[in-house]
């Protein structure tokens, strides 16, 4: 009864948004903790934006989560601004870059037309045309919450410089571990194995087409392990199931936590590689012929898959996301990618 009160409260004032042509609604992380939703005032659109009402937004809970509970550290505060950010980490801040939506207003090839867009969790909003990815017709909206997180598997397979045939492991099932898995499946033609301490993401690894394994029977001598589990604990693990000389890409982001690493024992005698990835660049591999925005239609396009709807694990409507928010960044349980839904 509430949820459905909640959606007819939200209708209604989605249809006084379109009454009002520069109304709008958005997520702010108002302190550390503490979100709430405030109204927005969008301002008169250029010729060279577009206007974009949305219709749905995902939540990347790991960095969210880190961001939400404000342990963005100050040395990363520029370096962590996502594009269209307003206010300052800790907070206030508006955070965000999974959304969905369709071109209320611009050029006449765009108008009407899906896209996706990096911005934050907000009802309308005006972006620069470049800014608006159009979505294939094979890839519905609801999946479409993917693209960030795909892109960002889709660099760390390319920074993992994978040739087909090898034996890559990915320790942590989260939303880009297991679009890490998939990809160096699907693209990479390895033979890829899933790592987890969570045993319901079987049924993920089972839908995505790899092996799944609990991180107390992950097999040894992986040519390739990149770890995204965001937990020194997984790094460990990382570290002793790398076959010889096997390259780690680190894929996690650790906010303000320290985290050790066993440079002794085995590391030097297996003359293991220890990589980093992030998504801000193009992987090097890839740098000369690609751009960011080539990149990022590319994955969009590998979102045409049925199989990746099994990590959009649940969905809550826009008026619930101060409370989901909390939820998540306190106790996710078994989410993956959580999606929000507005009218």
């Amino acid at each position: 009864m509430n949820q459905s009160i909640g959606l007819y409260r939200a209708r209604r004032t989605a249809q006084n948004e379109r009454m009002v042509a520069n109304a709008a609604r958005a997520f702010w992380i108002a302190a550390p903790g503490h979100g709430e939703i405030r109204p927005e005032s969008l301002g008169p659109k250029g010729p060279d934006q577009v206007l974009i009402r949305t219709h749905y937004s995902g939540i990347s809970r790991g960095t969210e989560a880190l961001v939400f509970n404000g342990r963005v550290p100050a040395t990363e505060y520029q370096r962590m601004r996502a594009p269209f950010q307003e206010g300052d980490f800790p907070a206030p801040v508006k955070y965000g870059y999974s959304s969905v939506g369709v071109v209320e207003d611009g050029p006449g090839e765009l108008a009407g037309r899906r896209v996706f867009a990096l911005f934050p969790h907000q009802t309308r909003y005006v972006v620069p045309i470049e800014a608006a990815h159009v979505l294939p017709d094979a890839v519905p909206s609801g999946r479409a919450v993917l693209a960030a997180n795909i892109e960002t598997a889709l660099n760390g397979v390319w920074d993992a410089e994978l040739q087909r045939g090898q034996r890559v492991t990915v320790v942590g099932a989260g939303t880009v571990g297991c679009l890490v898995a998939w990809v160096a499946r699907s693209e990479g033609g390895c033979d890829v194995e899933l790592v987890d301490t969570n045993p319901q993401r079987a049924i993920a690894a089972a839908a995505l087409g790899v092996n799944f394994r609990s991180a107390s029977s992950a097999s040894p001598g992986a040519d390739v392990v990149i770890h995204v589990s965001g937990s020194p604990t997984g790094l460990d693990l990382a570290f002793r199931i790398a076959g010889f000389e096997a390259t780690i890409v680190e894929m996690s982001w650790y906010g303000d936590q320290v985290v050790p690493l066993r440079l002794g024992e085995h590391f030097h005698v297996q003359r293991l590689i220890l990589k980093s990835s992030q998504v801000g660049v193009v992987a090097r591999s890839r740098r000369n012929a690609w751009t960011r925005r080539r990149r990022m239609e590319y994955a969009i396009a590998l979102l045409n898959d049925p199989a990746l709807d099994t990590l959009i694990t649940g969905e809550s409507p826009f008026e619930d996301l101060p409370r989901v928010m909390s939820q998540l960044a306190a106790s996710p349980g078994d989410t993956l990618c959580h999606r929000i839904a507005y009218v």
